[in-house]
């Protein structure tokens, strides 16, 4: 065991202010505060990178949800993967490599019970925040667990190419499905096509979505992953078959509205087609964690998976990363390099 350096200090982003509609840089403040030691069963933690997400604009609005707000003039935090370099905790020495959920900082004091040790020669540490972390297992179970996809289904995933959707289409395709995406942009959709195996991509900035999906997926579509609602779940119910599923996982198109959107205006046919939309929140689903990294893992580790990330340098830069992340600026998992 051993005692960090006196008078550490870590550099960490706060929320200044709950944003109005589409967050400004602005309503975060990056800041200095000093490092206490860890004390017993807590591990002192040398983050290396952290990961910004799109459930992280709901915990920026003061209203309740199945997420603790976070605090104006407090620090953000979420999934990152770091050093111990302090521990107070001899189950996790000084040189083990940990996840947590104290990100946003470039040191973190966390418990010793809340940090899983993971293996940088097993596989890059940006992974144990996507392929292997929390998107991947969003992307496993919506697909398995909630979709109950079958070969020979027909799959439609929107916001194809980031980082739950790109992971739900690959999985959908080993499982033998036809596997039809949705992204932003001709490069974009190349990328979901060429590089991830997927059988169609409809760009959604070009024109009616109902009519595009009609010509990719022309049989209609058994599945629906919905990582953006509004339009998009509108026109997957459309689209969607007599007994059709939906696994409803986000809904980045509202996250930044200020009122209600009109869209989907065709609920009615959830009736008349007993559709079975299903939100899913990843958590719920823990007890699967050990299953979902052995199958997952041993797809990437067969190079039966790619896994893309976006990478941006420095504590600094992680409001831009954020910002970036919720205009789609990305390709796969969006981190941050901490140092």
């Amino acid at each position: 065991m051993s005692n960090p350096a006196p008078s550490l200090t870590s550099r960490e982003v706060r929320l200044a202010a709950r944003p109005q509609g589409e967050p400004r840089p602005t309503d975060f403040e990056l800041a200095e505060a000093e490092v206490p030691e860890p004390a017993e069963g807590q591990v002192l933690v040398r983050n290396l990178v952290m990961s910004v997400d799109p459930y992280m604009r709901g915990r920026m609005n003061d209203v309740k949800s199945y997420a603790v707000p976070y605090e104006v003039d407090g620090p953000m935090y979420g999934g990152a993967v770091g050093e111990v370099v302090a521990s107070e905790d001899p189950r996790v020495p000084v040189g083990t490599f940990v996840q947590h959920e104290l990100g946003w900082r470039t040191h973190s004091v966390v418990p010793a019970r809340a940090a899983v040790v993971v293996d940088p020669e097993q596989a890059p540490l940006p992974s144990c925040l996507g392929v292997l972390g929390m998107p991947g297992m969003t992307a496993w179970v919506g697909l398995f667990d909630i979709g109950a996809v079958r070969p020979g289904e027909t799959v439609w995933i929107s916001a194809a190419s980031g980082a739950v959707g790109s992971l739900a289409g690959q999985l959908a395709k080993l499982a033998g499905c036809r596997v039809v995406g949705s992204a932003g942009g001709d490069d974009k959709c190349r990328y979901v096509v060429e590089q991830l195996g997927f059988d169609a991509c409809i760009d959604y900035r070009q024109g009616a979505l109902e009519e595009q999906l009609a010509g990719a997926a022309p049989d209609g579509v058994d599945v629906y992953f919905d990582n953006v609602g509004g339009d998009h779940l509108e026109a997957a119910i459309s689209a969607l078959k007599v007994h059709g599923r939906a696994c409803i996982c986000g809904m980045i198109s509202a996250y930044n509205a200020t009122t209600p959107p009109a869209a989907p205006r065709n609920l009615g046919q959830v009736v008349g087609k007993r559709l079975r939309p299903e939100g899913m929140l990843v958590r719920d689903h823990a007890h699967l964690q050990g299953e979902f990294v052995r199958e997952v893992g041993q797809l990437l580790a067969d190079g039966r998976l790619t896994a893309q990330e976006t990478v941006v340098d420095g504590i600094e830069h992680a409001v831009d990363a954020f910002l970036g992340l919720l205009s789609g600026r990305n390709t796969g998992k969006m981190v941050v390099r901490v140092g």
